[in-house]
């Protein structure tokens, strides 16, 4: 299927925006860089557009959503490129090259939006099925030639979109949740760090499970063996079930979502790891204080929160929280033991991370005359790549420390 030569209306910069940006890679065009008339703004959502400098010099190809504060996002740097079906599976398997580099089964995120060249596009990879979360206006509109391609450079059998989450509602976009093609019949079995996960593509969180924290569970795994374990914020079982397969005496999980710990407990069970798994549903802080009133400790104990900060505005109230978690959770940590603290926020950098995690840490244990270390610092993994102009893409931050006497 190829589609036919589209007449791509044309945008402009204003003449004090930053056209060398463009030129030299930046991802997106915001609306107060452009010359915005009643014809621009009335550009449907999800249309290809020329982006031109002040001068009317060509810039690139760009999916133009009014709706959005990214008003652009650069597409094609080939003014007589077709956005068609050809298009997406070149992307694709540009991108699969490196996941098939990278890994044996094809259990990975596939698509990491800007950085692997579809923004806004996040597609992740389940065996023979594929989810994607089409999260900006141009990719609903081009869904089709999109799971296409797919289908073609993959192989896969299955592709779900996933319509749901934060970054549709900033594009304007209505939520919702389809099989493309194919059939999801129950729960999926995922190998990881010889753990096994079991994702629930249609409802579970986002795409079903997080790839991301791939090495950090690896890293984790390195500390774990014989001893007592503690993950909060576990989702599907997360660190726990790495832990255990890195050979864990026992490990407990700590989340909200009863779906999510039912998801962690069957994933034990895969595991035959149902007699040293526990879990415990509730408000993580309420949590974390319960098991210090009740005398409790652990050998390794590791939060990853969700996104306390996922915007500048939400910066303090998120740095503060992610301070509170690490005041709580180290003195919970036996001495000479293993804290981990993570961070998924985009607008909270590695810098104020660390420093918010450090002052928590020193408030929670410095009192009983105990100190730290930071060991190590980790990151999202190597199929999550970043893309050098846009820090938005480095968004996975994890610390891990050795808590002293």
């Amino acid at each position: 299927m190829t589609e036919p030569t589209f007449s791509f209306p044309t945008i402009r910069l204003k003449p004090k925006a930053n056209a060398r940006a463009i030129r030299h890679g930046a991802p997106w065009v915001y609306d107060n860089e452009l010359v915005t008339d009643r014809r621009t703004k009335s550009i449907a959502p999800g249309t290809i557009a020329r982006l031109e400098d002040n001068d009317r010099n060509f810039l690139a190809l760009v999916a133009v959503n009014p709706n959005s504060r990214i008003f652009g996002r650069v597409l094609e740097r080939a003014e007589e490129a077709e956005i068609d079906t050809e298009w997406f599976a070149t992307r694709i398997a540009t991108a699969l090259a490196h996941r098939e580099t990278l890994f044996d089964q094809p259990f990975y995120r596939l698509i990491h939006a800007e950085a692997d060249g579809l923004p806004g596009v996040v597609i992740d990879r389940f065996g023979d099925t594929c989810v994607v979360q089409p999260n900006a206006a141009w990719a609903d509109v081009l869904i089709e030639p999109l799971s296409e391609a797919l289908r073609q450079v993959t192989g896969v059998n299955t592709v779900v979109m996933n319509g749901t989450g934060r970054a549709r509602g900033l594009e304007g976009l209505e939520e919702k949740t389809e099989i493309l093609c194919g059939a999801v019949e129950g729960l999926i079995p995922v190998p990881m760090n010889g753990a096994t996960y079991m994702a629930d593509l249609l409802g579970g969180q986002k795409t079903g499970l997080f790839y991301d924290q791939r090495p950090n569970h690896a890293f984790a795994q390195r500390l774990v063996a014989g001893k007592k374990v503690l993950d909060v914020f576990s989702h599907v079982g997360g660190f726990a079930l790495a832990s255990l397969a890195g050979g864990a005496a026992s490990a407990l999980s700590v989340d909200s979502s009863a779906a999510a710990l039912e998801l962690a407990e069957k994933g034990a069970a895969a595991m035959n790891k149902s007699d040293v798994f526990a879990t415990r549903k509730g408000d993580a802080f309420d949590v974390l204080a319960a098991l210090a009133e009740e005398g409790e400790s652990f050998d390794v104990v590791i939060c990853d929160p969700p996104a306390f900060a996922p915007s500048k505005p939400a910066l303090e109230k998120g740095l503060r929280a992610y301070e509170r978690v690490a005041r709580m959770a180290a003195p919970l940590v036996r001495e000479g033991g293993y804290l981990g603290l993570c961070s998924c926020s985009h607008a909270a950098d590695l810098d104020s991370f660390r420093t918010a995690s450090n002052r928590g840490i020193g408030r929670g244990v410095g009192h009983l005359g105990r100190s730290a270390q930071l060991i190590h610092t980790g990151f999202a993994s190597a199929d999550h790549p970043l893309m050098p102009q846009l820090a938005e893409s480095g968004y996975l931050k994890a610390l891990f420390y050795r808590i002293l006497p």
